[in-house]
C-alpha cells in the first residue's frame, strides 16, 4: 500500500509560531497526524507516510525548533503546553470538524501525550498510537511507585532505565550538548545510526540542518524534564491508546510501558523487535500496518484478531506474562502437548491446538476454556505438508498470526538400525522430522513476515544427543530437529523470532502406548509397550514440568533446553566427553 505522491506543503500558525505542515493522500479519508521526535524532522516518517497515504489523509509537520518551522528563542516556548497547542492547531487546520488519529515517536510522543491527556482532547483526537515516548508525568509516578516499593524487580527496572537515559543528564550540562552537536556529532550522526541502530542514511534523514535542529531541540529537555519529574500531574485519558513497545530500544526500556496502564483504561499494547529508529526507518511497513488496523477499528470497523488480543496485553504486568498472546500447539491431544497448551492458557494466552485425534484435541481446548482462554481445536496430520500449510493459513485468517508455535507432535519407535525397515524409517521421519519442518515453514513464514517477533518451540528429545543402538530412527529424527532449530534460529533472529529445541528425557506420557518396535510381532509389540509404559510410570516425571520449561524457554529465548535430570546430565556429558557416550551406546538396548 505504498504511494509516491509528493507531500503538499502549507504553513499553519500556532500563536506567533509558523509550523511547516506536509500533507499526502485524500483529505476525505481519515486523517493520521504524524509527530516526529528529537533530533528529527517530518522526514523520519517518509516510509510510514508513503504506506498510509494510500488509504488515509496523512499529515506531518516539523515541530517548533526543527526543520522548516520557526525556532523560538525562549526556553519557555518549548514547554509541553505550547507543543500541545501546536498539535491542536495543525489538527484543526488540516482536519476541520473531524478528529484526527495521532501517531507519534520519541519526543513527538512525549508532547502528544500532553495533548491526548488534555480535557479538550475528546472530539479533537480520535485515537493515539505512541512509540518510544512516554508521558513525563506517568514516568514520574512510575518512578515514585518503585521507590516506595523497592522490590528487586522494581529496582532493576529503575537501574535499567537510568542506564538508558544517561544522555538526559548530559543535555542539562550548560554548553556541553550544543558544543558536541556543532563540533562533529551532527556530521557523524549517520554513522551513529548505522552502527547503533542498524539504520542507513537516506534522502532527508539525517537532515541537512541537523546541527541547528539538535541544538534548538535541547530546549525540549531543559524546559520539561525536571519540572515534570519533580511535580508530576495526574494525566489520565479515556481516548483509545495503542502503545507500541520497541523491544530493542536503547533509550526507552520496555518497563516504562507499565507506567501508562493506570492512566489509560482504553489501552492496546503491541511490540516490534526494533531499535529506537529502525522501527520507522526499516520497519515502517510494520508500523503502518499497526496504525492502519487501529485507525480502522476506531473508525467503526471490527477489530483484527491481533488487535483484539493487544487489548488484553495490559494483563501481562499482572502475573500473566502471555496475556493477549496466541499459542499454537501441535500434538496437543495428550501428554506434553496438552500440558503445554494448558500452561499457556493459565498464563493468559489464547490457544489453538491440533492433533490427529479430533476428540482429544477438542478435550484439550475444552480444558483451556475452563482456564479462561479462548481455545480452538483442529484435526491435523503434521506429516502432511499441504494440510499444515492450510492449517496455518486458517489460523492466521481466523485468529491472527500466532505469537508462539510449539511443534510437539511426535511418535516413538525402538529398534536397531539394521532391523528398522524403510517403512518404519519413513513413518518416524514423516512425523518427528517432517512434521516439525512443515510447522516451522508454515508458521515461521508468517512470523517473519509479520515482523513483530514471536517464538517457535520444537520438541526434540534427550535422544538427540544420547546415541543408542536401540533408538536409531527415533534418535536420528530428534537430532535433526535440534540442528534444524539452530539453523532456523539464525535465520529468523533478524525478525525478532526466537527458536528453542526442547529435549526431554523420560516423561510420563502415553507415547509408550503407541510406540512401535522393529522386528516384533503383535504380541511382542504389546508386551514391550506394557513394559515401557510401566517403566515411564515408575519414573513419574509429569509432562506439566516439561510445559513449565517450555514457557520459561520462550520468555528467556533459550536455544536448547534439556528437561529432566538425566537429560541435563546427558547434555553435559555430550559436550565434555562425547566418546564416553559413544561407548555407552553399544550397551543401551
Amino acid at each position: 500500500m505504498n504511494t509516491t505522491e509528493a507531500p503538499r506543503r502549507r504553513t499553519v500558525m500556532s500563536g506567533d509560531v509558523a509550523l511547516a505542515v506536509y500533507e499526502q493522500g485524500d483529505p476525505a479519508r481519515p486523517t493520521v497526524l504524524l509527530v516526529h521526535g528529537y533530533p528529527d524532522t517530518h522526514r523520519v516518517w517518509d516510509e510510514v507516510a508513503a504506506d498510509l497515504a494510500a488509504d488515509h489523509h496523512v499529515v506531518r509537520y516539523d515541530v517548533r525548533g526543527a526543520g522548516a518551522s520557526d525556532r523560538p528563542a525562549r526556553r519557555a516556548d518549548y514547554a509541553l503546553e505550547a507543543l500541545a497547542r501546536d498539535l491542536f492547531a495543525v489538527a484543526e487546520a488540516t482536519s476541520p470538524g473531524r478528529p484526527v488519529h495521532v501517531v507519534a515517536h520519541d519526543w513527538g510522543s512525549i508532547q502528544s501525550w500532553e495533548a491526548v491527556t488534555d480535557h479538550t482532547a475528546p472530539g479533537r483526537i480520535a485515537s493515539y498510537t505512541t512509540l518510544s515516548g512516554p508521558c513525563l508525568d506517568h514516568v514520574a509516578h512510575w518512578m515514585r511507585h518503585r521507590y516506595r516499593h523497592p522490590t528487586p524487580r522494581h529496582l532493576a527496572q529503575l537501574l535499567k532505565q537510568g542506564a538508558h537515559s544517561w544522555y538526559i543528564a548530559a543535555f542539562h550540562v550548560p554548553a556541553l550538548a550544543p558544543a558536541l552537536w556543532r563540533n562533529g556529532l551532527a556530521t557523524r550522526w549517520g554513522t551513529v545510526l548505522r552502527t547503533l541502530e542498524g539504520v542507513r542514511p537516506r534522502p532527508g534523514h539525517p537532515q541537512p540542518g541537523l546541527a541547528d535542529d539538535a541544538v534548538h531541540g535541547i530546549e525540549l529537555y531543559r524546559a520539561n524534564m525536571l519540572p515534570r519529574l519533580r511535580e508530576p500531574r495526574r494525566r489520565p485519558t479515556l481516548l483509545p491508546v495503542q502503545l507500541i513497545t520497541l523491544t530493542k530500544d536503547h533509550y526507552v526500556s520496555p518497563a516504562l510501558a507499565e507506567g501508562a496502564a493506570p492512566w489509560t483504561p482504553n489501552l492496546w499494547r503491541r511490540a516490534i523487535p526494533a531499535t529506537h529508529w529502525s522501527a520507522l526507518l526499516g520497519k515502517g511497513s510494520t508500523v503502518a500496518r499497526m496504525v492502519r488496523e487501529f485507525v480502522a477499528h476506531h473508525e467503526g470497523g471490527p477489530a483484527a484478531p491481533q488487535l483484539d488480543r493487544a487489548r488484553r496485553r495490559r494483563d501481562a504486568d499482572a502475573g500473566r506474562p502471555f496475556a493477549g498472546q496466541l499459542a499454537v500447539v501441535t500434538g496437543a491431544g495428550s501428554g506434553i502437548g496438552r500440558a503445554t497448551a494448558l500452561a499457556f492458557a493459565e498464563q493468559g494466552a489464547d490457544v489453538v491446538v491440533c492433533d490427529i485425534d479430533t476428540e482429544a484435541a477438542d478435550r484439550t481446548a475444552e480444558l483451556a476454556r475452563l482456564l479462561g482462554a479462548q481455545a480452538h481445536a483442529y484435526r491435523v496430520d503434521v506429516s502432511d505438508g499441504p494440510a499444515v500449510d492450510a492449517f496455518a493459513a486458517e489460523v492466521a485468517a481466523a485468529h491472527g498470526v500466532p505469537d508462539v508455535v510449539v511443534n510437539n507432535a511426535g511418535i516413538g519407535h525402538a529398534g536397531s538400525f539394521l532391523r528398522t525397515t524403510e517403512k518404519e524409517w519413513q513413518r518416524v521421519l514423516d512425523v518427528n522430522l517432517w512434521g516439525v519442518i512443515h510447522g516451522c515453514r508454515a508458521f515461521g513464514t508468517l512470523l517473519a513476515e509479520r515482523n513483530e517477533g514471536g517464538h517457535i518451540v520444537n520438541v526434540a528429545s534427550a535422544a538427540a544427543y544420547l546415541p543408542s543402538r536401540a533408538l536409531a530412527a527415533y534418535a536420528t529424527s530428534k537430532a535433526a530437529v535440534v540442528t534444524l532449530s539452530d539453523c532456523l534460529r539464525a535465520e529468523v533472529a533478524g525478525a525478532g523470532v526466537g527458536v528453542t529445541a526442547i529435549c526431554p528425557g523420560v516423561v510420563r506420557t502415553n507415547i509408550t502406548r503407541t510406540t512401535t518396535f522393529s522386528g516384533a510381532d503383535a504380541a511382542e509389540q504389546d508386551a514391550r509397550r506394557r513394559r515401557a509404559t510401566h517403566a515411564y510410570a515408575r519414573r513419574n516425571y509429569p509432562p506439566e514440568k516439561v510445559a513449565e520449561q517450555i514457557l520459561r524457554a520462550v520468555r528467556n529465548n533459550r536455544a536448547v533446553v534439556p528437561v529432566t535430570p538425566e537429560a541435563r546430565v546427558g547434555r553435559l556429558i555430550s559436550r565434555l566427553s562425547p566418546g564416553l557416550l559413544r561407548r555407552a551406546a553399544r550397551y543401551l538396548r
